[in-house]
């Protein structure tokens, strides 16, 4: 039986790059790499596509070629310095999903959404548990100013309520990616999308609302209308890798085009256009904070263990020469 791949997300583009190999034959991937590459962001990743051979056994497919890219959904490696680990590849959409009881957390989402823009893809913020909040107009309004230019869904898997609106983003051959803490409910929604189902739920704890791992692994599911949906493990530390702040931050990086110098750091310079939105009212200093804060781990995000140690060493002292200064001050103080 012949399978049709655009029902599994096959574009145009990915099909023209392929009859450009017509030796080799498409398929999703179904194994490793039985070669060595020099990054690990080169292996074959879900939601890939890759061209392969048949071994002579006609048992195994022999995956010869990674299709390139359409978009990356990347994140930092956890415990792993200057690596970085990819979530899916190939994403038309990614729902950025947070639950609106105690997991309820704007400064989550602008980290989401460095990352999301920075894909490729494009990111819809999706609020689960709108049963359990007393007041969601209100928690809209908290996520106003992280979600500028992103389309914001409210549901319930309790109801019902948003799937619908859920569906709209699922289309022909459109691949969408689900990410976010554990417990915030994604495989309730997809399971949702799926019509039945097909991925395990637990609970969350009652004590403190946190989640409990349900996929351990990521997924790529087929939806019956055509497309696919990727699953991830719930994410409970999340390192950006590489992020795109002009369109997380946008009411920030719109605001400096106005401030006086052009490399306006926006803390005490004179002229500056963020500090005056700040004092006016119409910025939040927490988001001018949380700009900072992910300027500064993106700044660290492709160096190693020891480029890392000498930059905050700059950051902090100006030099490793004024940092000895320092400890040796410090020494002095104690010894009196």
């Amino acid at each position: 039986m012949k399978i049709d791949l655009k029902t599994y997300g096959l574009t145009d583009q990915i099909d023209q790059l392929a009859a450009t190999q017509p030796e080799l034959t498409l398929a999703r991937v179904t194994g490793k790499l039985r070669h060595d590459l020099s990054v690990e962001t080169d292996f074959p990743a879900v939601g890939d596509w890759v061209l392969t051979t048949l071994a002579p056994d006609h048992q195994l497919a022999l995956i010869q070629t990674v299709l390139p890219r359409q978009s990356v959904l990347e994140r930092a490696a956890v415990g792993k310095t200057g690596a970085g680990q990819i979530i899916a590849a190939n994403v038309d959409t990614i729902f950025i999903c947070m639950s609106l009881n105690a997991n309820f957390n704007p400064h989550r989402i602008e980290r989401y959404l460095t990352m999301a823009w920075d894909s490729g893809a494009v990111p819809v913020v999706v609020l689960t548990k709108a049963d359990l909040c007393a007041d969601v107009p209100a928690k809209l309004a908290a996520l106003a100013d992280v979600t500028l230019g992103v389309d914001v869904l409210t549901c319930s898997a309790q109801t019902g309520d948003g799937l619908a609106a859920l569906k709209d983003y699922v289309t022909g051959n459109q691949t969408v990616s689900f990410i976010g803490s554990s417990g915030v409910g994604k495989s309730t929604l997809i399971n949702g999308l799926l019509g039945h189902a097909a991925l395990v739920t637990k609970e969350i704890r009652a004590d403190d609302d946190k989640g409990r791992h349900t996929t351990t692994s990521r997924e790529l599911l087929r939806l019956p209308a055509g497309g696919v949906v990727i699953d991830t493990p719930g994410m409970r530390e999340l390192q950006v890798q590489g992020g795109d702040l002009t369109k997380a931050f946008a009411d920030v990086t719109a605001l400096a085009v106005h401030c006086k110098f052009r490399n306006c750091t926006h803390h005490t310079e004179p002229g500056c256009a963020v500090q005056a939105a700040i004092v006016a009212g119409t910025l939040a200093a927490e988001r001018l904070t949380s700009y900072r804060k992910l300027q500064v781990e993106l700044s660290y995000s492709d160096m190693n263990a020891r480029e890392r140690e000498d930059a905050k060493i700059q950051r902090f002292f100006g030099s490793k020469k004024k940092m000895k200064q320092a400890r040796s001050h410090m020494q002095q103080i104690r010894r009196r």
